[in-house]
């Protein structure tokens, strides 16, 4: 009887035996220990992104002499600005990434555009003068959106520390607007206007850099139920800024803008403190934010 041959072995490196248990090392890295790269939410930089446009659009337009283009450039930016920061909770998409976006869009839109603009349109006509204002509301620009970033925590909430800064762009920027539909052109030879836009710039600037309470709104729940008269009187509110856009919404803003010295003085008539940071005063460095 013929019986089966064995396979044979080439030779000793032919068999490998099998490895145990013990014989594997557990503390081998895993094949890829990079971090994984973090996306960028789409959807509410989109919004940011759209804002800045609108602050390029408005300097591009500004040294063409489109001033009303400018104007309208910026109060788009302004509406984009409103809404990026909404859509960014309401789809849960925040991120450091959008925060930082953010501020640098509100630089561009509403601190040097609006300070180039004014420049362009009436402060050339003064001088050294015109640069330095222009530069003190660029400055204060800066200034406040540095100060709103570090102190977002400590700051309550229903109030800005001073003139938020897309209100103090629609401020002089409602200047331009409402001039240039009056059909007034070249506004740097006219005396009295060139000063009044200097005034208006200063008075921006500056007062974004106080400590001057501004009401936020951010104590409106849209979520809410609301009484029947209210969406009447926000349809009139639209009908009316449609009817003329320039004066309605630069009057808006005018009020605003001295809105928080009335507050601050009613606040100090009635011995109430007056200092927005919600900290307390045990501190010596923070003694001087609640006089």
């Amino acid at each position: 009887m013929n019986t089966p041959a064995m396979p044979q072995l080439s030779s000793d490196s032919d068999f490998t035996p099998a490895r145990s248990a013990a014989d594997i090392d557990v503390t081998e890295p895993p094949l890829d220990t990079r971090p994984r790269r973090k996306g960028i939410y789409i959807l509410p930089n989109l919004f940011t992104l759209a804002a800045l446009f609108g602050g390029f659009y408005a300097v591009v337009m500004a040294m063409d002499g489109r001033f009303e283009q400018s104007a309208i450039g910026i109060f788009c930016a302004m509406v984009l600005d409103s809404l990026d920061g909404r859509v960014a909770r309401m789809t849960n998409t925040q991120s450091t990434f959008g925060e930082q976006m953010d501020s640098l869009s509100d630089m561009v839109s509403f601190g040097a555009a609006p300070a180039l603009i004014m420049y362009e349109w009436a402060l050339r006509g003064t001088g050294k003068l015109g640069w330095i204002a222009a530069f003190v509301y660029c400055a204060g620009a800066a200034l406040r959106l540095a100060r709103f970033n570090t102190n977002i925590q400590v700051v309550d909430k229903r109030y800005f520390q001073g003139l938020p800064s897309p209100a103090a762009a629609a401020l002089v920027i409602g200047l331009v607007w409402v001039v240039d539909d009056q059909g007034v052109r070249d506004a740097a030879s006219i005396d009295w206007l060139r000063w009044l836009a200097f005034g208006f710039t200063l008075y921006a600037g500056l007062t974004m850099v106080t400590n001057v309470p501004f009401y936020s709104f951010k104590d409106i729940s849209f979520r809410r139920t609301v009484p029947f008269i209210v969406i009447v009187a926000i349809a009139l509110l639209f009908a009316v800024i449609a009817y003329h856009p320039p004066t309605v919404l630069f009057a808006v803003f005018v009020a605003y803008g001295l809105s928080g010295y009335v507050v601050y003085a009613w606040k100090k008539f009635k011995g109430r403190p007056v200092s927005v940071i919600a900290t307390s005063t045990d501190e010596p460095d923070e003694a001087g934010l609640h006089r």
